[in-house]
């Protein structure tokens, strides 16, 4: 088969002119197929998808969350039999699975249909797996077939591509797929959209930026760590550390929800990140900031807290993006990062919204840098 230029990219629906501009600095031939919905568009790399993966694993974009390889295009009734009907047709006609690893599938249904991507999986999953198929793993594939359907309203598939039927003026709801690595799709999860089971005892939304961005760059807690946590009301960040085991210092002139009152582990400073600065304050191991303030002056802070991280330590921070001239305020933010951090990672989560995420480390000696 030959390999796919045509894929399918994700982020988020007010990042898509940022989206691009990170697929055409990857790959300057690549052009925009179509729009398949919000945050959702179909893209002629002009290079094998596999090659602007191998790159995007080595350099990660900031905007574009998930990517996905387009390898057979199947025509849809859009009727309660589609699962079915896919189930036989795709597993002999996409790239063939490797039985000694994981897989999973992942569908996005974006269209109406009378079904939900769960039946797709179900359907497919059966119909990959057998006696001598590879093992499902829906947390943690390790390749992933995934599916999108979706109304084409311009771009016409080449007929290699097509597969049970034909794709034509009247014929548009499609299923396309694709298999690849999951280490090559930037997310392990369909579409980039990394959902979290709410908990008991949650205090807020925002608790699942945190644990988002924990496992999307890989961080590991300290054993008892001290952390502090800039702009901490109502406290769901603090309870997420709390829970892996961190003592926290919690720095707002706002009151902590009641949750976390009599928690010894908690030490609630009724004052701004500025003032605290200037109060003989702690080291830390751990530093985030979740910040409601302009990105450069959210910046400026967590610069002048870097001396207080130890050698060892990492911080996290959002960074608020204006609605419009977004890349001069982000190469303003990480000018006034890089003298005190190396900028490991940065990007924009399922959870994030509009803002981004900013895995740092301080600058006590020299790594590999975040876009030097």
């Amino acid at each position: 088969m030959t390999p796919a230029t045509i894929g399918i990219l994700t982020c988020d629906d007010g990042s898509v002119a940022e989206a691009t501009a990170e697929l055409r600095a990857a790959a300057p031939d690549a052009h925009i197929l179509e729009a398949l919905a919000e945050g959702v568009l179909l893209v002629d790399a002009g290079r094998p998808f596999a090659a602007l993966a191998t790159h995007w694993r080595r350099t990660p974009p900031i905007f574009v969350r998930h990517m996905m390889p387009v390898q057979v295009v199947a025509p849809l009734g859009g009727h309660a039999g589609d699962p079915t009907y896919l189930a036989r047709v795709l597993p002999g006609k996409l790239p063939a699975l490797d039985a000694a690893v994981s897989f999973s599938v992942q569908t996005r249904v974006l269209m109406e249909a009378p079904y939900k991507p769960f039946d797709i999986n179900t359907a497919l999953a059966s119909a990959l797996t057998g006696e001598a198929g590879p093992t499902l793993d829906v947390r943690a594939p390790l390749q992933v077939v995934s599916v999108v359907c979706a109304v084409l309203k311009r771009w016409q598939p080449a007929p290699q591509l097509i597969v049970g039927g034909s794709v034509g003026k009247g014929r548009r709801q499609v299923a396309l797929a694709g298999v690849s690595l999951a280490a090559n799709n930037l997310s392990n999860w369909a579409g980039g959209m990394r959902r979290f089971a709410r908990e008991e005892g949650q205090i807020s939304r925002a608790e699942f930026k945190l644990l988002e961005a924990i496992e999307v760059f890989g961080i590991e807690m300290p054993a008892h760590g001290v952390a502090l946590d800039l702009g901490a009301a109502p406290g769901g960040w603090t309870r997420v550390l709390r829970r892996a085991g961190q003592y926290v210092t919690a720095i707002d002139p706002g009151d902590l929800d009641a949750r976390l009152e009599g928690d010894a582990g908690v030490r609630h400073r009724r004052m701004t990140a500025e003032q605290y600065l200037q109060s003989d304050p702690d080291s830390f191991d751990i530093i985030v900031n979740d910040m409601r303030m302009d990105a450069r002056d959210s910046a400026r802070v967590m610069a002048a807290y870097a001396k207080l991280l130890y050698p060892h330590g990492w911080a996290l921070m959002t960074v608020k993006l204006p609605e419009q001239n977004r890349q001069p305020v982000l190469d303003q933010t990480f000018a006034i990062l890089r003298p005190a951090y190396i900028i490991v990672g940065a990007r924009q989560l399922f959870h994030n919204r509009s803002e981004i995420t900013l895995f740092l480390k301080p600058k006590r000696e020299r790594s590999n840098t975040y876009g030097d």
